[in-house]
């Protein structure tokens, strides 16, 4: 167990900040290859919105944010196009990003009628469950399920992603992020558990969904989706808290908080115990960023 951390502060003290902190995802950030038939599909299909665009030509990529509202209050997808790179491997890791919707059949049919993208799984009811839902490929093969759900204010509600131990996983998010477990189901006639991981309610807020298959314990993540983003009001005391649980846990620190050099927002980037990249950034400097 961790006693303390290097700026010699009790532990205890050090991981008291991510249950005080006010954490928010932000946005996903993964790579397409065609960024306009990306959009295309995102705002025909599924209804979202371009909220943002940069080309930044000496770096050589572009990047767009889709959501269903302003980023100040809402989570984003951050799409980044490499000049000259059309394709990706999604690998297996990555499992899905997920829209709630009133009408999931109605949808399906606005997907179906579109040239940009299809449907893979029907619309019905989950296997053992009344939830209606669907999965729709996008261009590039990131996969999203849609969701039948009443009103909520973030219809961009998950993020899937496959870990190999879940237990150190949700500890992981807890300790390390201050993340709340919302609820855990096991599958057994299906081989998998799954939980799911957030800072408010599942039809309030993006939640991360952990999925565990029985017995693999490592998936090849591709070079296709990239990291979460989530903001912080102090990403000095979070990155303390995160070294102090990867020590106990494993992932490892990336980047050392501190500005981003040209744009003065302040960020920590770091691995879970899985490899799945988080990058946490200074809530205030992203506000204005934005604005």
């Amino acid at each position: 167990m961790a006693t303390g951390s290097e700026a010699g502060k009790p532990a205890e003290v050090v991981l008291e900040w991510p249950k005080q902190d006010k954490k928010r995802m932000l946005h996903a950030v993964y790579r397409v290859g065609d960024l306009d038939r990306t959009i295309k599909c995102y705002t025909e299909c599924f209804g979202m919105k371009l909220l943002r665009k940069r080309d930044v030509p000496e770096e050589k990529y572009t990047n767009a944010f889709l959501g269903f509202g302003p980023e100040d209050s809402n989570f984003a997808l951050e799409l980044t196009y490499n000049y000259g790179v059309d394709k990706y491997d999604i690998g297996a890791g990555f499992g899905h990003f997920a829209i709630a919707h009133e009408d999931v059949y109605k949808l399906a049919e606005t997907i179906k009628s579109s040239s940009c993208c299809k449907i893979t799984r029907e619309p019905g009811p989950v296997k053992g469950g009344s939830t209606v839902i669907a999965f729709a490929p996008d261009p590039d093969g990131y996969m999203f399920e849609l969701i039948q759900r009443g009103p909520t204010p973030e219809p961009l509600c998950q993020v899937m992603l496959r870990v190999g131990e879940l237990d150190r996983s949700i500890m992981f998010y807890e300790k390390a992020l201050g993340m709340k477990l919302l609820r855990k189901k096991d599958v057994p006639q299906y081989k998998y558990t799954i939980a799911m991981m957030g800072y408010a309610e599942e039809d309030k807020t993006t939640v991360l969904e952990l999925t565990y298959n029985y017995g693999v314990t490592e998936y090849n993540k591709g070079n296709a989706y990239a990291q979460v983003a989530i903001g912080t009001d102090d990403v000095y005391k979070s990155a303390e808290a995160v070294e102090l649980v990867t020590k106990e846990l494993g992932g490892k620190i990336l980047r050392q908080p501190g500005p981003l050099p040209g744009l003065n927002t302040k960020i920590t980037s770091f691995l879970d115990p899985d490899g799945w990249k988080v990058v946490l950034v200074d809530h205030a400097d992203f506000l204005k960023e934005l604005h």
